[in-house]
């Protein structure tokens, strides 16, 4: 009678993300009516997975400064980032 071995399977712990582990960049454009519309990448650097834009996203703006357009675009990434942290997808 031969006994079988048993194979021990380790896994290694999920990395342990923070929001450096993000990157965030933002610009901001004019529209031809004079408003302004954010574009906003938001990319995780340890795999290089592209949070946003995805197909479908929805567009940053229209704004009346360039200013508020860049804003609300940094919020948003935050809240992208955030999101992540707390559930993120593979």
């Amino acid at each position: 009678m031969s006994r079988r071995k048993l194979k021990l399977i380790q896994y290694a712990p999920a990395a342990v993300l923070s929001r450096d582990d993000f990157s965030i960049f933002v610009t901001a454009r004019r529209s031809a009516d004079g408003r302004f519309y954010a574009d906003l990448l938001v990319s995780r650097k340890v795999d290089g997975r592209r949070l946003f834009p995805f197909d479908g996203a929805p567009e940053v703006g229209p704004f009346n400064s360039i200013e508020e357009a860049r804003l609300a675009a940094e919020e948003y990434g935050a809240r992208i980032v955030a999101a992540d942290l707390a559930c993120p997808e593979a």
